[in-house]
């Protein structure tokens, strides 16, 4: 008896009645004050990272793109000229790869000027005009391209030395305000590069980017399509609304129907799979004649590996038959809990509103995020150092390359063919820039936490209203007026701190996967196969630890939201309470999972079916106020549609979970707190109570007593 009883109390003792429990506690106190504090002063320094990356930051690096002086065009006295033009664009790809051009912000080792147009027109410089001043060969012919400070009078063989005009023009588009050639621009003959390598750099440039003719169209399908891309939402919307809310009546087939559709799958694939392997076995395939292989695909052509998925998923399908005739009446709680949670969203319908609030917070995070480190990163003034394509050549052994240098001052010694000044980076000097690097990661350390807390918020939130839906003991009567705004309140005014630790202890060990996923990228090319196996089980062991994590700090925000207690007494009671039904929490969390995945896959799936046959227009004979736009890619408007279902379907289910969840906790609670007679009655639905064959011995439709 002495052994039983301690292991039955292993994972704590049952909750004990409280005549004076009423659902979530009102008078509370705040918990986690020291962790509240932390975390004030935390925002707080965050707010005044910011500030110094306001003051010293310098964002119009990034948007606004920068010439061979250094100055920004589009603002300031290049107000009316926005473009940027290379001077010999193909430098940029002839010489580096189109990923270390993005990297450096679409920089080239090639003179660039601020103009008003791009070049419409193919323009080379002609023999005869080499002898010919500036003024006549560029000004005069409205070729505003030079650098500028280029007088008139020069002569343009000396300023093509001396790189201060360029020697060919190409029709041009602007896109991310730089000027790029078209794809059918007629190539020109061009001294020292082959008509070859232009072709070559217009193709990988334009295939790599493209960037005008691809924001256009995308522009252009956005124009014609928006309208049925919101109607493709609002139908997602209307979907997810009406599978949550009809789950009260159709619970209980689907699931089963669902179960039954697995284990047909389950039953297809045996038979499949010993079809092949008999077909092999017949044959004589087997895995020592093939032997090792790289190619995956050869497997499938041996016996060994057909006769390995005929055990596995005869294994899993003895498996969910056991769990079907063995917990039967688990799924039928677990069915049961659902149809509660669907009453309850029915009850509180601003509860699936709800994760619009969250995901405003999240953009305001994300955002404050995006703006400081862009302002962090530009905080330091350009560095330009003294460049040349090839100082091998004769002339240039004297050049101090690599040092700085003044754009406005560009090198004019003919001795090193190409010497230029060219942007480098920025300086990191000064304290706000010597201190950048932990700056930027108070800045993520921010970002993570700050997104944790906002999401610790809405699952609180929810607790404690549908907490309030559960413990009223007379529904809808004893439901609280306002349940969502009261639990809002409660959980702002009285939790941060808790929610803030438990964000904090989550923040810790994604930061931690974060450091381990970079260290893996830099070592991954010189790790032998022990060091990369040991990182795996690193990065494995985080994963499941986050995921575990996770997992109870969701249910330690329920325990807040009805008892407010602290965020570690809440985890413990929530733990100890799970644990000690583990079986019904196992199948509570699947069958759960199997029917949230469902509705996903029946919103997602049916709003991307009726976007392509949409968009496609294979549907006809809708009239002509209904018919399909004309779009340069259907699967644009389709994807986007597809996208925002799953956000909207995935937002309403997230709710739906919430509510399973804290229901699930609740009825718990009331099977250890209570016991059905006239002073302990059950608060659960009739429903479980049939299920679990018991019943309250208060009469219908009188008042609990007091």
């Amino acid at each position: 008896m002495g052994g039983k009883q301690d292991q039955n109390e292993v994972y704590g003792k049952p909750a004990k009645y409280d005549p004076s429990f009423r659902g979530p506690i009102k008078n509370r106190s705040c918990t986690d004050i020291i962790c509240c504090v932390l975390f004030f002063l935390f925002i707080l320094g965050y707010i005044a990272v910011g500030l110094v990356a306001w003051v010293y930051g310098d964002p119009q690096q990034v948007l606004y793109p920068r010439n061979s002086t250094g100055a920004y065009c589009g603002i300031r006295e290049n107000k009316d000229k926005p473009y940027l033009l290379y001077f010999n664009i193909f430098s940029c790809v002839l010489t580096t790869n189109i990923i270390t051009i993005a990297q450096n912000g679409l920089a080239c080792p090639t003179p660039q000027v601020c103009v008003s147009s791009c070049p419409e027109v193919p323009w080379t410089v002609e023999t005869d005009q080499l002898s010919q001043s500036v003024g006549q060969v560029f000004y005069a012919a409205n070729r505003n391209f030079c650098l500028p400070g280029v007088p008139g009078d020069m002569q343009v063989l000396q300023s093509l030395r001396q790189e201060l005009c360029p020697s060919f023009l190409l029709p041009s588009s602007p896109a991310l305000g730089r000027c790029f050639p078209w794809s059918n621009s007629t190539v020109p003959e061009l001294p020292g590069i082959s008509n070859t390598s232009i072709a070559q750099g217009i193709s990988g440039l334009l295939d790599s980017l493209n960037a005008r003719d691809i924001s256009v169209k995308i522009f252009e399908d956005f124009a014609q399509s928006w309208y049925w891309i919101l109607i493709a939402l609002g139908v997602a919307l209307v979907l997810s609304l009406l599978f949550i809310l009809l789950l009260r009546l159709v619970a209980g087939p689907l699931v089963f129907v669902l179960i039954i559709g697995v284990l047909g799958v389950l039953a297809y694939g045996i038979y499949h799979s010993w079809e092949e392997y008999r077909v092999l076995r017949d044959k004589g395939a087997s895995i020592s004649q093939l032997g090792f292989t790289t190619n995956l695909s050869a497997y499938s052509s041996v016996q060994e590996t057909w006769l390995a998925a005929l055990i596995v998923l005869a294994v899993l399908e003895g498996i969910l038959l056991l769990v079907l005739i063995f917990l039967r009446q688990r799924i039928r709680i677990a069915i049961a809990l659902l149809e509660e949670a669907s009453r309850a969203v029915g009850q509180m319908m601003s509860t699936m509103f709800y994760p619009l609030f969250t995901f405003v917070l999240l953009l305001v995070c994300i955002a404050y995020w995006a703006m400081t480190a862009l302002y962090l990163a530009t905080s330091g003034q350009p560095q330009y150092v003294f460049w040349a394509p090839n100082i091998s050549l004769s002339g240039c052994e004297n050049v101090p390359m690599n040092t700085s240098c003044n754009p406005m001052d560009q090198p004019v010694n003919s001795s090193c063919p190409g010497l230029m000044c060219v942007f480098q980076g920025y300086l990191s000097t000064g304290l706000v820039q010597r201190s950048l690097f932990n700056l930027q990661i108070y800045g993520v350390l921010g970002l993570f936490w700050t997104i944790n807390w906002v999401l610790a918020l809405g699952q609180c939130v929810l607790a404690g209203a549908f907490a309030s839906f559960y413990w009223a003991f007379h529904k809808p009567r004893d439901i609280p007026t306002f349940p969502l705004s009261s639990a809002f309140m409660r959980t702002l005014r009285y939790h941060t701190g808790s929610l803030a630790f438990g964000a904090l202890i989550l923040t810790l060990v994604q930061i931690a996967r974060v450091i381990l996923e970079y260290i893996d990228n830099k070592l991954r090319g010189s790790q032998n196969p022990v060091a990369r196996c040991i990182m795996c089980c690193f990065k494995c062991c985080l994963w499941c630890l986050e995921k575990f994590i996770k997992f109870l700090n969701r249910n330690a925000y329920i325990m807040i939201a009805i008892y407010g207690k602290n965020f570690c007494v809440s985890a413990k009671n929530a733990f100890m309470l799970l644990m000690r039904n583990v079986v019904r929490v196992v199948v509570l969390d699947k069958v759960t999972d199997l029917l949230l995945f469902f509705g996903k896959l029946l919103v997602v799936g049916g709003v991307g079916v009726l976007s392509f046959f949409f968009f496609t227009g294979r549907i006809q004979g809708l009239g002509k106020d209904i018919e399909s736009p004309q779009l340069n890619y259907y699967w644009l408007p389709m994807m986007t549609s597809i996208l925002g279902a799953y956000v909207i379907a995935n937002g309403f289910f997230s709710v739906f979970g919430m509510c399973v969840d804290t229901l699930f906790l609740c009825f718990l609670e009331d099977l250890e707190r209570n016991d059905g007679s006239v002073d302990r009655p059950y608060y659960m639905s009739k429903a479980l109570l049939k299920i679990l064959g018991k019943k309250n011995e208060v009469p219908p439709g009188d008042k609990r007593k007091k």
